[in-house]
């Protein structure tokens, strides 16, 4: 097996030169044992799900089986989508009455003179769903062995890694809650400071986890000892988690939200997600905008434009049919602001795909002793219009996404970022659809974020550009550097000559893989 840089091999002789995949995700370490599955001969669920685990070694402070998400898998050869939906959930089923704990405060500076405050804690926790989710993808679509998957992730952690600069930036940021609690501080500290690059980081609780995982299923997490230690931190808190919660959590299988951009469709998570609408809402726009050639002011804003629509028609009293169910928008009341979020884009020898977006939250800070496993905060970055009944999903702007052509893979993308998430996949998807850059490019290239009435401009535009936007009535923010801030994206192209492409996002330390 031999690993690419940067492929150049036509789709058409995929199979004669003996092409295994491609695959993008947020670390080195996530996307080279997706690649190894790949070329043992895994399809693209295998190696989503075996990257999804490394992840929670690698990427530990992001993901991992106390957090939620969702896959979204294409099948080439039926050239059906279908989104698996494994997001956390309201707890306390089982309570007679609710905890009134309250929720803890930290806020995180992201170095470029934004600020975010974050409620985390056992108050903060809702149901998991990763593990469950994990083994759902792996029962309908997986090929290899469930223990083969779950392996490399465990190895990984039992022997350790050496932190990169994006990740010990990324253990910066988040320093105030990964050693919030003394468990945390046993888990990510160095004789009371914290890891820094160069550091190695090792997790031994963590493989013990998976290796418990790899012999007895998502039955360790979901009624088992992995479950009853996370209930048992938790509880001793004063959150809500139960037994009873993770005894009734089922993963729920959804059709795609679809939408026409550019000749091709788009295809993410529909709701009660709030991203992939969204974003399927804002490439309509553009595809009625008159455009420019990418970087220029008027590309710039026509992205601002369709920004600005997406925050308007979320607001709107109006948003109750849906692009989902064939009207404009469903309204989007309750959303959680995933924040600790890591993104895998996967495309198998077949053309098969698959894309996971996994978070868990910001952290809540809890970690259930002996495990090695983190808790989410859903609880704390959730916003809702009223009461959430005991076992709802929580809604999240999380966007596994799909780009097809006459109903082939096209591009598989996704991405971390909190409120810039869906907006880094819409320029992901503009830049190589709409501008017809290749994925390494799109992904590199500097990105806008709309925040009220201030347009964030990361560092790397034109500044002519930039003083044209200004002409044209836009206020700016002026970023000096690129910064995660903008999204973490991972992305995986199959472009028109048939070559694949794969990219991680340089902003979280990504990287793209292709198997030959």
């Amino acid at each position: 097996m031999r690993l690419l840089a940067t492929p150049h091999f036509p789709y058409s002789a995929f199979r004669v030169l003996g092409m295994r995949g491609a695959i993008a995700a947020g670390h080195p370490l996530t996307a080279e044992v997706g690649a190894q599955v790949l070329g043992e001969g895994g399809n693209a669920v295998d190696a989503c799900i075996a990257a999804g685990f490394a992840s929670w070694v690698a990427e530990s402070p992001l993901t991992g089986a106390g957090g939620g998400g969702f896959m979204l898998i294409h099948r080439e050869r039926d050239r059906s989508t279908r989104v698996l939906d494994f997001f956390t959930a309201m707890p306390g089923r089982g309570l007679a009455v609710r905890s009134g704990a309250e929720m803890d405060e930290v806020d995180i500076d992201f170095s470029g003179g934004s600020h975010q405050v974050f409620k985390i804690g056992p108050a903060s926790v809702a149901v998991p769903g990763t593990t469950l989710g994990l083994e759902t993808a792996h029962r309908a679509f997986g090929t290899l062995p469930w223990g083969e998957l779950v392996a490399p992730a465990a190895e990984l952690a039992r022997r350790g890694f050496e932190l990169t600069r994006p990740q010990a930036y990324l253990h910066a940021i988040l320093d105030l809650i990964l050693r919030h609690s003394y468990e945390g501080r046993r888990i990510y500290g160095n004789e009371g400071e914290r890891l820094v690059a160069g550091d190695t980081l090792r997790l031994p609780d963590l493989a013990g986890s998976l290796d418990l995982i790899a012999e007895e299923g998502a039955a360790a997490v979901y009624g088992g000892e992995l479950g009853r230690a996370l209930v048992e931190v938790v509880r001793e808190g004063g959150g809500t988690l139960t037994v009873d919660d993770l005894a009734a959590y089922r993963v729920i299988r959804r059709r795609p939200v679809r939408s026409p951009y550019a000749g091709h469709e788009f295809l993410s998570n529909p709701p009660p997600s709030a991203g992939g609408v969204l974003i399927a809402f804002g490439l309509e726009v553009l595809d009625r905008l008159p455009g420019g050639p990418a970087g220029s002011a008027e590309a710039i804003a026509g992205l601002a434009t369709a920004m600005a629509e997406q925050h308007r028609a979320r607001e709107e009293p109006g948003f109750e049919t849906g692009l989902y169910r064939g009207g404009l928008l469903q309204r989007l009341e309750r959303r959680a602001v995933t924040t600790g979020t890591t993104h895998i884009s996967v495309v198998d020898a077949e053309g098969n795909a698959a894309a996971m977006t996994v978070s868990t939250g910001s952290g809540s800070g809890v970690f259930a002793p002996g495990t090695g496993l983190a808790l989410n905060n859903m609880l704390g970055e959730f916003n809702a219009a009223g009461p959430v009944p005991i076992g709802e999903r929580l809604s999240s702007s999380m966007s596994p996404s799909l780009v097809t052509e006459d109903g082939r893979t096209r591009l598989v993308a996704g991405s971390a970022g909190s409120l810039r998430l869906r907006g880094a996949v819409m320029q992901v998807v503009v830049n190589v659809i709409g501008h017809g850059l290749g994925v390494e490019e799109a992904i590199e290239r500097p990105r806008v974020h709309l925040e009220g009435g201030e347009l964030h401009c990361e560092g790397g535009h034109d500044p002519a550009e930039l003083d044209r936007l200004e002409a044209m009535g836009w206020e700016l923010v002026r970023w000096r550097r690129r910064n995660l801030y903008f999204g973490g994206a991972a992305a995986v192209e199959v472009r028109p000559d048939g070559s694949l492409h794969a990219a991680g996002d340089e902003r979280r330390g990504g990287a793209g893989i292709v198997v030959e």
